[in-house]
């Protein structure tokens, strides 16, 4: 079963080590499918108006307690997930840098190009296949071992502390993330909820069907 994989698949186009800056074609090619259906899941849930995703509510939160704007406190968080990754041994990679980039990019092409739905069920329906293109997209690139962006790679981390499946390891992260959001202030939506639950099953759905599709 897919929810109790604990370790990132290795196929026949995987990187050998993240630090890899002269990948073959084939690795960084489906590194930027994966990022590109990363980016437009979490795009869609944007357009979804549904809730945000964890870590906006959690960025809404903290804004609305220190003088910062919430693209600063994103910036700031991604710098703090990143130092944990010290402790737990994670080494970023081409993967990181193109994570920020590619991902920026399918979020604004979707906001301008996507409409949101009319009615809420539909909204709703467009959070779903959402949280699935995340998890999809986020199998595919990690997969490609090339580093992993910086949530990715501190659920990485913690899954080779705790030997707890990836599925598990995700969803704790994403509702914690959410409960303190919550805590702080930040508006929670159903789509929130759908993200913060359905995420590690969905990476780790991506991941079993990379090792079989991809391979």
């Amino acid at each position: 079963m897919f929810l109790k994989i604990k370790n990132i698949p290795k196929v026949n186009w995987s990187s050998e080590k993240p630090y890899n800056f002269r990948p073959k074609f084939s690795t960084f090619f489906f590194l930027c499918i994966g990022l590109a259906l990363f980016g437009l899941g979490e795009g869609l849930l944007i357009v979804s108006f549904t809730g945000a995703s964890p870590w906006s509510i959690l960025a809404q939160g903290i804004s609305l307690n220190v003088n910062l704007s919430i693209g600063t406190i994103t910036l700031l968080i991604s710098i703090a997930v990143l130092t944990l990754w010290i402790p737990l041994g994670q080494k970023p990679g081409l993967g990181t840098i193109f994570n920020a980039l590619i991902i920026a990019f399918m979020i604004d092409l979707c906001i301008k190009f996507v409409p949101t739905p009319s009615t809420y069920l539909h909204q709703l329906i467009l959070a779903v296949i959402s949280v699935m293109m995340v998890g999809i997209g986020g199998g595919i690139y990690l997969v490609s071992n090339l580093g992993a962006g910086p949530r990715d790679g501190l659920m990485i981390g913690l899954q080779k502390v705790t030997n707890l499946p990836i599925a598990a390891v995700r969803a704790t992260l994403e509702i914690t993330v959410v409960c303190v959001g919550w805590y702080l202030g930040g508006i929670v939506g159903v789509g929130t909820l759908l993200f913060a639950f359905g995420i590690g099953p969905c990476v780790a759905l991506g991941l079993y069907l990379t090792d079989k599709i991809f391979d």
